[in-house]
């Protein structure tokens, strides 16, 4: 009984600790509007691919393209109609995000 007791203690400990350690739940992977889960923030949806020329790396013109220092272009950002802000690589994988405000 007293390893169930300890074991259980354990347990809510390290839940409770990692649910305050964790980050607001506004940039959280796990909200739905962040996840690449969500169709607005899927590679595969037409105004994230980049096949579509306002992403791909062969438009000049693009106005959300990512460089590096050396001027390399490495990928590109959209914002989804919830307002999060997906980043992807030029291949269309996404690589990250910001939360809407």
């Amino acid at each position: 009984m007293k390893k169930l007791i300890i074991a259980i203690t354990t347990i809510g400990y390290m839940t409770g600790s990692a649910i305050a350690q964790s980050t607001n739940w506004d940039n959280s992977p796990a909200n739905w509007n962040n996840s690449q889960a969500n169709w607005n923030n899927s590679p595969s949806n037409w105004n994230n691919s980049p096949s579509n020329w306002n992403n791909s790396p062969s438009n000049w013109n693009s106005s959300n393209g990512i460089y590096d220092n050396q001027g390399r272009r490495t990928g590109y950002e959209v914002q989804s109609p919830s307002g999060v802000t997906n980043v992807f690589d030029n291949n269309g994988n996404r690589v990250g995000y910001v939360p809407g405000k």
